[in-house]
């Protein structure tokens, strides 16, 4: 009986373990594969707008096939300049307004994790409270603020501070505005993970030794931190390169990302192949961050 029990048990963990590789196969790798396909197919006028290089898997097909397919697509990204634009101002906004919600983010995160016991499940819900709602309805909220006749430069006039309007809507400000509001919990919420398993007794005894309260913080709070800071700034920088919604509403003419690029080459243009091909380059890219966070936490385990 007890030999079956551990048949079971042990039945119950690879059924545990296998779920998350499911859940990939399923959810990245297979739609991977079909952008990846589609990335190698030739753009016509049609439903889909596409005609697969792959449309026969035998042998025989596959070798011709890669006898004779070009990466078109994908050189079409390197004679036009608008995806090279597109690339840089993705990752510029994301990087901007990484850094942003990171220096805003930490003192929030000290200040929760710093908190008695009792009140952190209010502060961290407080934190949280934004996504209550629509974050369509949020941006919608941020364009009656920036808009020239919005709330903000109306308080700015009425407090005497600025004679005529700032022009924020429609320009890259407001859409690193609208980033860092949208994704800042993302980056406290990871930070007070970190900041509340950190041991008190450390940041003490530095104390007791002399050291300043600015010493502590950068010699012991900080490093042991960092954790934290690259997990909320994986967690805020991904998702702000490739947002869409939020460039598309606040955004204006010269705010190009490749959120609004690949829309229009998908359902605009009809451009699937250049749009996947564009996409799978996207990916690559914010794939760095993930492999340089696993080396970091491998060399950390290692030593």
């Amino acid at each position: 009986m007890s030999g079956k029990k551990k048949h079971i048990a042990q039945r119950g963990r690879g059924l545990v373990i296998a779920l998350p590789y499911l859940w990939l196969i399923l959810f990245f790798l297979a739609p991977f594969f079909l952008v990846l396909k589609v990335s190698l197919s030739q753009s016509v006028l049609g439903q889909p707008p596409y005609a697969p290089v792959f449309d026969d898997w035998s042998i025989a097909a596959v070798s011709n096939r890669l006898q004779s397919f070009t990466l078109a697509a994908y050189a079409g990204l390197l004679e036009d300049s608008l995806y090279l634009q597109s690339y840089v101002n993705s990752l510029a906004i994301a990087a901007a307004a990484t850094c942003i919600m990171l220096l805003i983010g930490y003192p929030f995160a000290l200040a929760i994790a710093r908190a008695a016991p009792q009140r952190r499940p209010l502060l961290v819900m407080l934190a949280i409270a934004p996504f209550w709602t629509s974050s369509l309805i949020r941006v919608y909220a941020w364009i009656m603020i920036l808009k020239d006749e919005g709330l903000l430069n109306h308080a700015l006039m009425a407090l005497g501070l600025i004679k005529t309007p700032l022009t924020i809507f429609a320009s890259n400000w407001a859409v690193l505005i609208g980033v860092v509001y949208s994704y800042l919990p993302f980056m406290v919420l990871p930070l007070v993970a970190s900041l509340e398993k950190q041991d008190k007794a450390l940041r003490e005894a530095a104390a007791d030794l002399g050291a300043s309260p600015f010493a502590v913080f950068w010699r012991i709070t900080l490093p042991l931190s960092l954790p934290g800071i690259l997990a909320g700034s994986l967690l805020t920088f991904i998702p702000a390169a490739g947002e869409f919604v939020i460039p598309d509403l606040l955004g204006g003419s010269d705010t190009v990302m490749i959120g609004a690029t690949l829309w229009n080459d998908f359902f605009a243009n009809r451009d699937w192949p250049t749009a996947a091909a564009a996409a799978l380059l996207m990916l690559l890219l914010l794939v760095g961050p993930f492999i340089l966070y696993e080396r970091i936490e491998l060399y950390k385990s290692d030593s």
